[in-house]
């Protein structure tokens, strides 16, 4: 036993002292390159605007808020038990959204949220919650909004705002949402 742990320090010692004598490889064509460096001239800057510049008064007020003011102005659409069709009450809604995303959310991009309530399977509620958000992007579409701003996902049943087992909270969860991404 002793002979092996001293056999294994020679060997150790030997590998170490082996390798501490050899010189770094320099590769010669990245020592070249660096020879040849030029200097960086520094960009050009301009001024756009003073201080004390003015923004044009007939700049429509909701283009000032922020992501937060407009995704807080943005309605909550609400559906039927299984249902994804867009009605009446839900197209006046996305009207407004569509006005709010050409004006105020202009620079944002849009993120549906679909979501169920507790009936059914996983499977079909993620599928429900994904066919309203894409009845929804539609709507947004046909008003106007570009569809590449627009992103969806479905949570299915997993994101409740209520959890009474009632018919009213049902359909609070029975929604899409509007998120805005920067």
């Amino acid at each position: 036993m002793k002979s092996l742990v001293l056999s294994s320090v020679a060997v150790a010692l030997l590998v170490f002292s082996g390798c501490s004598s050899k010189e770094p490889a320099v590769d010669s064509k990245a020592q070249e390159s660096t020879e040849k460096v030029e200097e960086v001239q520094a960009p050009a800057t301009e001024t756009v605007a003073g201080e004390e510049s003015v923004v044009d008064s007939s700049t429509n007020e909701i283009s000032r808020l922020s992501m937060d003011e407009v995704e807080s102005k943005l309605p909550t659409i609400y559906f039927a038990f299984d249902k994804f069709n867009i009605s009446t009450q839900a197209q006046e809604k996305i009207v407004t959204a569509a006005e709010l995303g050409k004006t105020g959310a202009k620079p944002y991009s849009v993120k549906l949220e679909g979501n169920c309530d507790e009936w059914g399977s996983d499977e079909y509620n993620f599928a429900l919650g994904l066919k309203r958000t894409e009845a929804v992007k539609n709507a947004l579409v046909n008003e106007g909004i570009d569809a590449s701003r627009i992103s969806m996902v479905s949570y299915g049943e997993s994101n409740p705002v209520c959890t009474d087992k009632t018919k009213e909270c049902w359909a609070q969860n029975r929604r899409v949402n509007f998120k805005l991404l920067p």
